[in-house]
């Protein structure tokens, strides 16, 4: 029948294309902040890896 709608979302996602920054730290050392999104990726069902970026001081 017509004018029932499309019914309840069964999911939500996100395109993630591949090079896109999902995480962003600062104010932590760069060894905590690995540590985290390391385990954080461990959880994600994507391949994941920590970058840093050229030329910012370590702390």
């Amino acid at each position: 029948r017509m004018g029932s709608g499309k019914g309840n979302p069964e999911a939500w996602v996100a395109v993630v294309k591949p090079g896109r920054v999902m995480f962003e730290l600062a104010g932590v050392p760069e060894a905590v902040a690995r540590e985290a999104i390391l385990r954080a990726a461990h959880k994600l069902p994507i391949k994941a890896k920590f970058v840093t970026r050229a030329g910012v001081a370590a702390e």
